[in-house]
């Protein structure tokens, strides 16, 4: 049966979720539908507009006051992962010890990327260490895709607001790290301000997209469960 499960379906069966409803007819069905991506942000502004130039030459101050701890924290979180949350969860974290939440968050990240992609195709917006290679000749963590909106604003705000579902009383500190692993993008010189808030308001939609789904809802009580439990 987990041979025909789609990959959000061997994640959660792996976890030990029984979720009612996932079943390989539906396995392709993730806890995200038909999210609007165009209808919720503006679009960027035109390239090389007055607006635009604004918003690259205020990524460029930043760009150029960064620091070497910085630019290792920007290619430490590369991919955005619950570890990177370790911190600002506390002691509570230990890498394997809560694997229905990993797996939650692995399948959470994958959908939030997805939607992020799509505005970035959409909206084709070249990065600035692309459109100004001149000014932003060492970014920190180059990367290849289009940067409206960021996909690490975008996850580091969905990460932190469910992770604050699972630990409230930890929430002004998951909230702060969302909001950093956004903004060390800009600091590495391959994101913008606008590129940045663009991110957090589409991970503050999909956040609450993710908790009004019932499978999702379902799938997050077992986690908080598993927590509340010390582990499995």
């Amino acid at each position: 049966m987990i041979g025909l499960l789609s990959r959000r379906g061997r994640l959660l069966a792996a976890a030990g979720f029984l979720a009612v409803g996932i079943s390989a007819a539906q396995a392709d069905g993730p806890y995200l539908r038909g999210f609007d991506v165009v209808g919720l942000l503006p679009p960027p502004p035109a390239l090389h507009s007055p607006e635009d130039v604004a918003d690259r030459d205020s990524a460029f101050v930043i760009y150029r006051a960064r620091t070497p701890e910085e630019m290792a924290e920007a290619k430490a979180e590369h991919k955005v992962t619950l570890a990177a949350f370790a911190g600002a969860i506390g002691p509570a974290y230990a890498k394997g010890r809560f694997p229905k939440l990993e797996a939650l968050i692995v399948e959470v990240e994958a959908e939030t990327k997805a939607v992020a992609d799509q505005g970035k195709d959409i909206w084709k917006r070249p990065r600035p260490n692309i459109d100004d290679p001149a000014r932003f000749a060492d970014p920190g963590d180059p990367e290849k895709t289009p940067s409206y909106p960021s996909a690490h604003a975008t996850r580091g705000t969905v990460f932190a607001l469910i992770l604050a579902e699972v630990f409230p009383d930890r929430r002004a500190e998951l909230v702060q790290k969302g909001r950093e692993i956004g903004w060390v993008r800009v600091q590495a010189g391959v994101h913008t301000p606008l590129d940045i808030y663009a991110g957090r308001v589409l991970g503050q939609a999909l956040a609450q997209a993710f908790l009004r789904d019932p499978a999702f809802r379902q799938d997050l009580a077992a986690a908080k469960a598993e927590v509340a439990a010390g582990g499995p």
